[in-house]
């Protein structure tokens, strides 16, 4: 009975999304699990606002590891743990319970992940010293860029997804938690590994970029010829007129 409601729990939280990540075989169902687990006094607004107490946990972390001991760097971890759940749960919530806000949850969940990276941002900035800084803020544009990249998909093909081939954002939330706690033990490393993750998403932004131009110029042929069919049968039924 308990793995028929997860069932059902799945094949309503995965209907607005078109997932590609590595983890969605495993993120999803732990979702569906969760999501059934939700008290029933919380709602997708108050599951927002713990996914941004998770950014702001997250720029604290980097703060107090900057002030004290980069050991302050496992608050981070804890942040972004705090952030998957609160945001990976809230529209799914809503999902579940059957009611959806599709444009009002599409429009704040965009909203508080960009306020979340740039949280993210300012923390790295804070943290390294040496021009260094430069980094946070690299990563902050290259991410916008990413979001950017997901809204003209979705405006072109009439899909979203948040997703850059295989990875996702609890992909690129693991791997900045790892770098992290490369950084409690190896000091400074946290720059290479941000050097890293800038050309990464660098290169993944091209490759997404150059594949959304290539869906673009497939529509404006499409529409053209559409266009262009419309334009004959109206001239056909004018000389039959």
């Amino acid at each position: 009975m308990k793995q028929h409601k997860d069932t059902d729990a799945l094949s309503k939280i995965t209907k607005d999304r078109q997932r590609t990540n590595i983890l969605r075989k495993y993120e999803q169902p732990a979702l569906a699990f969760l999501v059934r687990r939700v008290p029933s006094w919380i709602n997708s607004d108050m599951l927002t606002a713990i996914g941004l107490s998770g950014g702001l946990i997250i720029m604290a972390g980097f703060v107090m590891a900057a002030c004290f001991h980069r050991s302050f760097l496992l608050l981070c971890i804890l942040g972004f743990v705090i952030n998957w759940l609160g945001d990976s749960l809230d529209g799914r919530l809503a999902y579940f319970r059957n009611k959806p806000r599709k444009w009002y949850g599409f429009s704040l969940d965009l909203t508080v992940d960009w306020l979340t990276t740039v949280l993210i941002g300012c923390g790295y900035i804070v943290y390294v010293s040496g021009g260094w800084e430069l980094l946070g803020f690299g990563f902050v544009v290259l991410y916008g860029w990413s979001m950017m990249t997901a809204l003209l998909r979705y405006k072109i093909t009439g899909i979203y997804t948040i997703d850059s081939s295989l990875l996702g954002p609890t992909e690129v939330r693991i791997i900045i938690s790892l770098f992290l706690l490369l950084e409690i033990f190896f000091k400074d490393s946290i720059i290479y590994s941000g050097m890293a993750a800038c050309l990464i998403l660098f290169v993944v932004n091209l490759i997404d970029f150059r594949k959304l131009l290539e869906t673009a110029d497939r529509r404006d042929k499409k529409e053209q010829d559409e266009t262009t069919l419309k334009k004959e049968k109206s001239q056909e039924i004018c000389q039959g007129g």
